[in-house]
């Protein structure tokens, strides 16, 4: 047997960022936390991830770290008290774990999936980790949060700094990494109750420190986390999932005057707490509880502006407060400056409103006057805000007189050609439903989409006929407009089709005759709806869903596949020229070869 070119195993030398050199150091490094000898090793071991460039190196190291620092936490050296060198060692191993999680919070941009969804699991280890150990060295161990870590995730995730690592060429941009922030809303955000509230107060910071020209994608990063909050609680009986097991435990009830003793030991947060009742933000969204609501409570009571950080947790008027401050720091920065990307992200906010946003403020009312601002930036963003205003007045008792004329004012030939039609159509449906509304202002949307449709495409004004059936069905009062016993030959058409304002443009007094041409459409799909009005109103609603989504395409399709009960007649005689000269000068010119246009394009054979 030829002898061995390598040495054993066992005598194999290990390199400097080799995997045995990592656990090598990695394990001297645990005994001398155990043993309280030196940690200057721990200062190798976090250079040597700082300046790995391997992915597969980068998470050995990281991982490394990751088990180092929860010892060395776990043996409380992180704990305060201590003698002056207990304090200048505890700072030596704050600084390196800032590095550490520095180089964590980079790696959420990291090019690598890997070690974007590794960063991000060990983060929020570390935050268990350290918030533990902060509860264990608070005085009658309360409860804790580390809000100073909480920081550092919040900021990787909505300012979302380069991954540090060398050779990484990801190209997100400052935009959150897609799988970062589903795995964030997944797994945290959208699960657990103290890390939602933690994550909102720190937006909010944010949002009020930081310049959106600067941070120019914080805005749409927040966005899209906060979009997919779809399971906001809504009983106090929901508040009972936590990231940090010690705030699961009950609260004490909140004291009539300011407690004396603060629990949180974050200094940003002392600030927080320490406000006094004259400036504190909280007492802003406080609101007067009624009795039903006080029946059905089961969790802390209270004004939210009076409960400290543990009580506001486990009080569900805390998490719309702090929801609320969110969306009203938030909102004003999208109309701020008025660019594409803005309008862009109004729209998904407004999109979201009336389900996601609304019923979770403290005082939907806050929000009016900024969406009452967005219906003047027409389009699918001011259409959005429609719906958002008419949800605040049917559920919130918003008074807005101008709604309707404002509603009006949508109604021209753009909103037939433009990609947001169906939605219109299934907004103005409910908009228009009430029975109470008057019938002169429902026969002005009646003739105004009745005038359109003469010059609408074939699509659109199968939309608008069964839309003006269901509205004639509901609304009895405006059958006069298809069916006036009283009218004559002398009838003038008196709808004033300028007039802004829905209520005197007369159109009660005027007629469908725009509807009644569409009989003789080119297009049979139209010309067969439009007959409807000549029959009894017998028929039930058109369900509107049915016509919304038809287009040029469906219709030519559907026309192909229509099965022919008659053929068409057909001119079996052949002609050589459509156009036979009519006049003996035009004869002449014609012997000359000088035969005008139209002959010569139809001249066949």
């Amino acid at each position: 047997m030829p002898a061995r070119s390598l040495p054993p195993p066992a005598k194999k030398r290990k390199t400097k960022g080799s995997a045995g050199f990592l656990e090598s150091l990695e394990s001297d490094i645990t005994a001398a936390v155990v043993g309280n000898m030196s940690l200057n090793l721990l200062s190798d071991l976090v250079n040597l991830a700082l300046e790995a460039s391997d992915a597969k190196q980068m998470s050995k190291a990281i991982y490394s770290l990751y088990r180092v620092f929860v010892v060395i936490i776990s043996n409380d050296k992180l704990a305060p008290g201590g003698g002056d060198a207990a304090k200048v060692v505890r700072k030596w191993i704050w600084e390196r774990l800032e590095s550490y999680v520095h180089l964590l919070v980079g790696l959420l941009q990291d090019e690598e999936a890997a070690l974007r969804k590794s960063a991000l699991d060990i983060l929020f280890s570390l935050l268990r980790h350290l918030s533990t150990s902060l509860t264990k060295s608070s005085p009658h161990n309360q409860p804790q949060f580390h809000f100073s870590h909480f920081k550092h995730i919040a900021r990787g995730l909505l300012n979302c700094p380069r991954s540090p690592r060398v050779g990484s060429n990801a190209s997100f941009q400052g935009e959150t990494a897609p799988d970062v922030r589903e795995h964030f809303v997944g797994t945290w955000f959208t699960v657990h109750d103290d890390i939602r509230w933690c994550f909102l107060r720190e937006a909010t910071f944010m949002l009020s420190k930081y310049s959106a020209v600067d941070h120019p994608n914080l805005l749409g990063n927040l966005l899209s986390i906060m979009e997919k909050l779809t399971n906001f609680p809504t009983e106090p009986s929901e508040l009972n999932a936590w990231w940090i097991e010690e705030l699961k435990k009950k609260p004490p009830k909140p004291r009539s005057s300011k407690a004396a003793v603060d629990y949180v030991q974050d200094e940003e947060m002392s600030d927080f707490e320490d406000q006094g009742e004259e400036d504190d933000w909280r007492k802003f969204f406080d609101e007067e509880p009624n009795a039903e609501d006080m029946k059905k409570a089961v969790g802390i009571k209270g004004r939210t502006h009076q409960l400290n950080f543990h009580q506001s947790l486990h009080s569900l008027q805390a998490h719309r407060a702090v929801f609320t401050q969110t969306w009203l720091s938030f909102l004003p920065y999208l109309s701020s400056v008025s660019t594409s990307t803005n309008r862009a992200f109004t729209a998904r906010a407004l999109n979201i409103m009336h389900r996601g946003v609304l019923p979770h403020l403290t005082r939907p009312i806050l929000v009016m006057d900024w969406i009452s601002a967005c219906v003047d930036f027409g389009g699918t963003v001011g259409l959005l805000a429609l719906n958002a205003l008419f949800i605040l007045m049917k559920d919130y008792n918003l008074d807005y007189p101008s709604f309707y004329t404002r509603l009006y004012a949508f109604l021209d030939r753009d909103v037939l050609h433009l990609k947001h039609r169906a939605r219109f159509f299934r907004l103005t449906e409910v908009f228009l439903s009430s029975t109470h509304l008057p019938a002169s202002l429902l026969a002005s949307f009646v003739k105004r989409l009745s005038r359109l449709s003469l010059t609408a495409p074939p699509a659109a004004i199968v939309i608008i006929i069964p839309f003006i059936y269901n509205l004639l069905k509901r609304h009895p009062a405006l059958m006069v407009m298809i069916h006036n016993t009283h009218a004559d030959e002398s009838f003038v058409d008196s709808f004033q089709p300028d007039e802004v304002n829905p209520n005197i443009t007369k159109a009660i007094d005027s007629s469908l005759w725009e509807l009644c041409s569409h009989k003789h459409h080119y297009e049979s799909a139209v010309s067969t709806l439009a007959r409807v009005f000549e029959e009894a109103f017998t028929k039930p609603g058109y369900s509107l869903e049915d016509f919304l989504d038809h287009t040029y395409g469906t219709l030519v399709e559907a026309e192909l596949k229509r099965k022919i009960k008659k053929e068409p007649a057909l001119a079996m005689v052949f002609v050589k020229n459509s156009f036979p000269l009519a006049s003996g000068e035009v004869a002449e010119d014609a012997a000359r070869g000088g035969l005008d246009a139209v002959s010569e394009l139809w001249t066949f054979g």
